[in-house]
Formats: C-alpha cells, structure tokens, sequence
C-alpha cells in the first residue's frame, strides 16, 4: 500500500502546523488542576468576557439554529456600513479575521509569488503563504516595531501581498496613521497591503485607513470580533476593502461561512460602545498594573498599545511550564523566534497582580 502522504501536495507535507494557547480545561486534565483557579492570559482574550448587547443576541438566535444562516451576512454588512461609512459590498465576512487572510492567498497567491511581512509577526502570514507554495520575505522589526521603509525596499516584481498588522502580535507596537497612508501610496501597483487592524479598537485612536480606499489603492484592512468584542469564541472577522477586491474574496468565500449566531451576536456588538469603552478603559489600566509591576521586578518588556505584553524572561519555556504548573497559562515565544520571551495578556487587577506575584520568584 502507498503512503498516503505520498499523494498529498507537497507544500502540505512540509506545512507547519499552528500552536494555540492551551486551554484551561487541558491544563487542569494534565496537571490535575481545578480549573476554576486556572486563569489563562496566552490568547489575548478579553478579561471582561463578551459584550453584553452581543450575548443576549447570541442566545436569541439560538433558537433558530435549525434554520441556515443568511448566506450573505446582510444584516451585518449593512451594519459595518453604517459604522464606516463604506458600502455594504466592501465588506468581507470570515470565519475570523484567519479566513479572511486564507481567501486572499487563495485569490492572489502563487507558486513563485512572494509575501513580505515583518518579524517577528503574527505567526498565520506565514504559515499561508507557505500554504499555497509562495515565498515569505521576513523582515526583521527595528525596536520591536515594524521598519516600514525596510518592508517597502523588500518589493521585488515577483511580491503580492505585504502584511502589515498595527499594532503588532507578538510586540503591541503600531505605527502611526501617517506613517501606514505614506507607506501604502509609495507602493508600485502590482502590490496588495493587508492592515491587520485585530487591536486597534484598544487604541484611543485607531488610524483611519479609508482614504486608501477612497483613492482605489488595492489595500485590505482586517478587523475582528475576538479581541475587546469578547466574541472569540463564536470566531468572526471581516476584511474591508474597495468594491472589486472585496468582490474577488467573495468568489472563493464558502457559503455560510458564517454562523447564524456569530452573526447575530456581531450585529449586536457594533452598537455596544459604552461596553468597547469600558473594555479600553480597564485594558490601560491593566497595561500601566503590568508595565509598573514588570518595572519593579527589574524585567524588560516592550511597552504596549495592545492588551498584551511582550517580556524578556530569560527562559521562556521554563517560565511558561513553572506558571503553568501554579495555574497561569502564558504564551512561550518560541515559536516568534524569541526563546527568552513570554507574552501575557492583560488581564482583570486581580488575575494581573497574581501573574506579578507568580512571576516575581522565576525573575529574581
């Protein structure tokens, strides 16, 4: 009998495989845990759990899960065009912002093509490039922020997309508004720049990327419903771009690849602004709890703009597994390239000082 590996593509054999944080329930089951005192800060959820307005509509459309859901998510491009300004055709739903990113390469990539994106970055551009046999181009972050006159001289004629997220995962670093609207129009028109926009509603304020839209410039920005939506796991992103490039997403777009109470739920949130609010509120908050606690305990870290913290911990595996043992679930950066580093996401006061407190002893 043949391998069956033997008749697979090969970019798939060779494919590198995604490592999520670990859930609270395998941890408690391995370590033999009460999972009611495991607190996980690895994913860059949200501490304050899901938007109200979200969750009541989520367990209404629960009763209709008999039923398929609108195939072409009208209610909720309809709602993303009020909240932008933009068409409802300029929207592209996912199966979180991650689809979003699968449907381009399955639009514009090719064997041969190149993908430039910084490094470290969100771990996902690669493993899709390299998904559909084109090459990625890494370029490596000055101060832990995107270099982009260093992305933009990485363009060669054989570059499709560049993936420029702001702020940026692992780091929590961003560039500023005008520094992303000169980068994308100094681009030649054969390149299509992807803003992963995941954190930005935790910035006071987000850049405004829509005149690149306005200007027909082939730009796509991302956002998602996982991060201070609190809806990560009912999994929902978007793309939003001009009419024709949304138009070419939407043709390799799975139907209903998005669930009917995802889509309720999604609706929903866009208008809980008090909830988005309090969300960055306490987010800073924690953020400045973290960085003054980190500080004391004379440990580096990269400040942030996001809900997460990147720090230096020596070993970042041993770090990892010794919290991990005590019930706080991190993020090792093994995976980013970044062996002595952890992230940590920001969580409640309480979950925050006990993070600082469990760490103080590994750091001493």
């Amino acid at each position: 009998m043949s391998n069956i590996a033997d008749l697979a593509k090969p970019e798939v054999r060779t494919q590198p495989v995604y490592e999520p944080g670990k859930p609270i329930e395998d941890v408690a089951r391995e370590l033999g845990l009460d999972p009611d005192g495991i607190i996980k800060l690895a994913s860059n959820e949200n501490a304050l759990g899901p938007s109200p307005l979200a969750l009541a509509a989520a367990q209404r459309a629960l009763t209709e899960v008999e039923l398929y859901p609108d195939g072409g998510c009208f209610a909720l491009h309809a709602k993303l065009a009020e909240k932008w300004g933009l068409a409802p055709g300029q929207f592209v739903p996912g199966n979180g912002s991650n689809e979003i990113i699968e449907l381009i390469g399955h639009v514009f990539l090719r064997p041969g093509d190149e993908v430039v994106m910084g490094a470290p970055a969100f771990i996902v551009y690669k493993l899709i490039t390299l998904l559909f046999g084109a090459t990625p181009v890494e370029v490596p972050l000055v101060n832990h922020r995107h270099d982009l006159g260093a992305l933009a001289a990485a363009v060669t004629s054989r570059t499709r997309l560049i993936f420029v997220p702001s702020p940026n995962n692992p780091t929590g670093t961003a560039n500023t508004e005008a520094e992303l609207l000169a980068f994308a129009r100094a681009l030649p028109e054969h390149v299509i720049v992807v803003f992963d926009e995941a954190y930005a509603e935790f910035l006071e304020e987000a850049p405004d990327l829509r005149p690149l839209l306005a200007e027909g410039r082939p730009v796509i920005g991302l956002r998602t419903f996982s991060k201070i939506y609190g809806l990560a796991g009912l999994r929902l992103g978007y793309g939003y771009a001009g009419a024709e490039l949304a138009g070419l997403l939407h043709r390799v777009r799975q139907p209903f690849n998005v669930n009917a109470v995802a889509q309720a739920a999604a609706v929903a949130a866009l208008d809980d602004v008090e909830f988005v609010e309090r969300c960055r509120a306490t987010n800073a908050a924690g953020l400045r709890q973290l960085e003054g606690g980190l500080q004391k305990l004379g440990v580096e870290f990269v400040p942030s703009v996001a809900n997460f913290i990147l720090l230096r911990v020596g070993d970042g595996a041993r770090a990892f597994a010794e919290l991990q043992r005590q019930g706080v679930i991190l993020r090792p950066m093994r995976g980013y390239g970044l062996p002595e580093w952890v992230r940590v996401t920001v969580g409640t006061a309480e979950q925050n000082a006990r993070f600082l407190d469990l760490l103080s002893p590994l750091v001493s």
